[in-house]
């Protein structure tokens, strides 16, 4: 699958690395979660074509996107609404995984003229014990740099990983060594996490455009009870379960994933 070359814009005072599928369809934003990047949504992009164009944001830490933090809501969420404003979108339809789904659900409620629908890929209202037993993922002794790009999936595996492809979405050959790094720095997703655990509820209750809610049914950060409780509570939300799947489900699966995407934006 070809994925276009990143564009760059400064928003804020900090570049920020994009990557627009293009096409004449309608623009949807895409937020990807910690420890991703925008290419992430090649497959959905071309599953969505032509009728939708959609533009996803290298979030701050990671990707392409230059400087560290800090890393807070607040920041993810002036971060997104910057690039709409910069770009002369909205509303749009806002595509986002995991903790890319908080930014996406209170930009919504904070900035109700940028946003049109969410989907929000398994995360909930609540990122944080006791709904999320285990929230933080330990990557601080991670490696950043290996060999090639085998050894340093062998490395991340060791750490416990028992698939690194999601990680290894975020890596490239280093051109002044030769090796392959991570473009995000441990440290750096330590502190996000961390920032981004906590109780959102009102960000999720304040807006009332029309949502899509995934679960995976193995997901360990979206509890089926919080799930059907967040799709209760929201006016206008349709909570839909993937079989099979866990906390990627567009890895797991990612037809039926792109099919309730295409079939959700096109009853809008």
């Amino acid at each position: 699958m070809t994925v276009p070359s990143p564009d760059f814009v400064t928003l804020r005072g900090r570049r920020f690395a994009l990557t627009d599928f293009g096409g004449p369809g309608d623009p949807v934003l895409a937020l990807h979660g910690h420890f991703g990047r925008g290419r992430m949504y090649a497959p959905l992009a071309a599953a969505l074509a032509p009728e939708r164009r959609v533009i996803a944001l290298d979030q701050r830490g990671h990707g392409l996107t230059g400087g560290g933090g800090p890393f807070t809501l607040d920041e993810y969420v002036a971060d997104a609404a910057a690039l709409l404003r910069e770009l002369r979108l909205g509303p749009v339809p806002v595509i986002a995984h995991s903790t890319g789904g908080v930014g996406a659900y209170a930009l919504a409620a904070r900035h109700p003229d940028l946003v049109s629908a969410l989907v929000v890929e398994d995360i909930g209202a609540v990122t944080d014990r006791p709904v999320v037993s285990h929230p933080v993922l330990d990557v601080s002794g991670w490696p950043t740099w290996a060999v090639d790009r085998e050894k340093l999936r062998a490395d991340i595996e060791s750490r416990g990983i028992p698939d690194a492809s999601y990680f290894l979405d975020s890596a490239e050959r280093d051109p002044q060594s030769g090796g392959w790094r991570l473009l995000f720095e441990p440290s750096h997703m330590m502190a996000s996490q961390q920032a981004m655990c906590g109780d959102f509820w009102d960000d999720w209750l304040g807006s009332s455009c029309p949502a899509l809610l995934m679960r995976g049914e193995h997901s360990s950060l979206l509890p089926p009870g919080h799930a059907h409780e967040m799709a209760t509570r929201r006016p206008n939300t349709r909570l839909r379960e993937f079989a099979g799947c866990g906390h990627w489900i567009h890895d797991d699966a990612p037809r039926p994933y792109a099919r309730a995407v295409r079939s959700f934006l096109s009853a809008l």
